[in-house]
């Protein structure tokens, strides 16, 4: 019991902690972990453009031949339908307007926008996809990196953390 509570407690404070740093996580990316985020630069919104004053952002770059990407899409959806009041997702792809706009499966129930030049995405050096970046209403980047990364994954927890911890 006490090894269970040991472990439980341990687990926690990694998941809390594992938050504001990167604690060597891989990334497939230039780090701007607590840093402000970049302007978002995208040449179409594929959805209508959102509103984010005083909202948290997440930005996805994916793209619809990434089996890893169409895999969090639903987790994504239910994050966005969550917290829609808090938190804006949207998902940044470098792919046509035409292969976007056709893709729907599965079905994104998020914002969506291109950027053909992948302006962000190659300015914060992203070499693997998805990459997330969670900005808090402030800003900053509050959490970076491969959504599904084993022991790193970007949980619905984690997200809930973050909102808790950063919002205004």
């Amino acid at each position: 019991m006490k090894k269970s509570l040991t472990f439980l407690l341990l687990l926690i404070c990694t998941t809390v902690f594992a938050q504001e740093s990167n604690n060597g996580k891989k990334l497939w990316a230039k780090s701007i972990l607590n840093e402000k985020a970049p302007e978002l630069v995208v040449e179409k919104w594929i959805s209508q453009k959102p509103d984010t004053k005083g909202k948290f952002v997440l930005i996805d770059f994916w793209a619809t031949w990434c089996g890893p990407c169409r895999a969090y899409i639903p987790t994504l959806n239910d994050i966005q339908k969550k917290y829609a009041d808090k938190l804006v997702i949207i998902g940044v792809s470098d792919e046509t307007v035409e292969k976007v706009e056709a893709f729907n499966n599965p079905k994104i129930n998020y914002f969506e926008a291109i950027d053909t030049k992948g302006t962000v995405k190659n300015l914060i050096e992203v070499k693997g996809i998805p990459h997330a970046i969670l900005i808090d209403p402030k800003g900053i980047v509050r959490w970076e990196g491969f959504p599904l990364l084993q022991g790193n994954q970007l949980t619905e927890e984690v997200i809930k953390g973050l909102l808790d911890k950063y919002k205004n």
